[in-house]
């Protein structure tokens, strides 16, 4: 096909700005605030890592008329306060076209597929809106597991959902429960009609994603730091449960109500975080640093699941946040953070807990705990983080 050519490209202007973009990023780092020398080295990951992240869903992962699922975040690539918990995929749609989901489901404790408008480089969160979503408890799926989907198009039996007008991109989450037993699925997706090979990159086509990821990094960068930083001049140690459907909304899961707060927590302190879970299909909690990314997860025990926490014989969640091993199996480790946020998230649930936080000098922390708790010596911590660390590896190996 004739490429008339962009002068975007031409005179390198999409390139420049770019760059520029990402020059910004960097000096409003610097320009934030003071910053410790682990701060530095943090943020300075970050603005890679985002970029990372940015380059594919703005740019080798953006073509609606070839598209690919590509992991929009992972365990190297962590932004938005994702989940541990979760793998995330990403494939950009366009309203005029119909497309497959196709393969098999995997054995993740949760399945969400979700058609939604706009895109996270607008760098507002009503700028991304949720226009339909398929859970993994309504697909219809074989014997042994597979299943196809049909996204957009005229209404059809079996698995379908549809798009609208203004569909932008397609988000799959799985979401794991059990680390060490669930597998993520084999998932492709395909434009219906698509023509073979896929003819090269157009000159216009290449500008327009340069132009949407200068603003990935400068407008979608602002959203999460203007977001992290709300979170963290809430009263320290506090949470606040947001309903599922103001979350669902928004690119959020649906169905999942999701608490988020403030924690902090000094060398020589514990903060005991308790909540009776409610009947649900998940629950989870984890910690994520200034920045709004997870805490380091495969290494570090900073988040727990249902399956993966121990209940009290009360039924009560007891996550102690300590810089130190404080022996406990719930132990929630910030990893040399002295703050951040804390996020719990509860899919289908029945209620929503009341979640509690106290404070208290470390050599209390077993006068506030059951006297059941078990201890975890050293060595059993370490053979629990090195399942931990290979079950997180395994399911981003692919």
């Amino acid at each position: 096909m004739n490429d008339p050519g962009d002068p975007r490209l031409a005179r390198g202007e999409a390139w420049n700005a770019f760059c520029d973009a990402l020059r910004r990023s960097g000096e409003r780092l610097l320009e934030g605030g003071p910053l410790t020398a682990r701060e530095q080295a943090e943020g300075f990951r970050y603005l890679a890592r985002f970029l990372a992240s940015g380059l594919v869903s703005c740019l080798t992962h953006d073509d609606p008329e070839y598209p690919i699922l590509g992991r929009q975040m992972d365990l190297t690539r962590p932004w938005g306060l994702d989940s541990p918990d979760c793998l995330y995929l990403y494939a950009p749609l366009a309203p005029e076209h119909t497309y497959r989901l196709f393969g098999w489901r995997g054995t993740a404790r949760h399945l969400d597929v979700q058609v939604n408008a706009g895109h996270f480089s607008a760098g507002e969160v009503a700028a991304v809106r949720t226009l339909s979503s398929i859970s993994g408890l309504e697909l219809e799926v074989d014997g042994d597991g597979h299943f196809e989907l049909y996204i957009g198009g005229a209404e059809r039996e079996g698995n379908w959902i549809p798009t609208g007008p203004d569909a932008g991109f397609l988000q799959v989450r799985q979401i794991f429960d059990d680390w060490e037993r669930e597998l993520p699925g084999d998932l492709l997706i395909e434009r219906v009609g698509a023509s073979w090979p896929m003819p090269p990159p157009r000159s216009g086509f290449v500008a327009d994603r340069l132009e949407k990821l200068a603003r990935w990094i400068e407008r979608g960068g602002a959203l999460w730091d203007t977001m992290s930083r709300g979170i963290l001049s809430m009263e320290p140690n506090t949470m606040v449960i947001h309903r599922p459907e103001a979350a669902g909304a928004h690119a959020g899961t649906r169905g999942q109500a999701y608490g988020m707060g403030h924690f902090r927590c000094e060398p020589g302190e514990a903060v005991v975080l308790s909540f009776a879970p409610p009947r649900c299909h998940y629950w989870g909690v984890a910690l994520g640093n200034r920045f709004w990314e997870c805490i380091e997860f495969a290494s570090h025990q900073s988040s727990l699941t249902g399956a993966q926490a121990e209940l009290d014989p009360d039924g009560v969640f007891r996550g102690v946040i300590a810089q130190e091993d404080p022996g406990v199996p719930n132990w929630l480790d910030p990893a040399g953070n002295l703050e951040g946020t804390v996020i719990a998230r509860f899919i289908l649930a029945d209620s929503a807990p009341e979640v509690r936080f106290e404070r208290v000098p470390a050599e209390r922390l077993r006068s506030l705990l059951p006297a059941t708790t078990p201890v975890v010596s050293p060595e059993e911590r370490q053979r629990r983080l090195a399942r931990r660390r290979h079950a997180a590896l395994r399911r981003y190996r692919r």
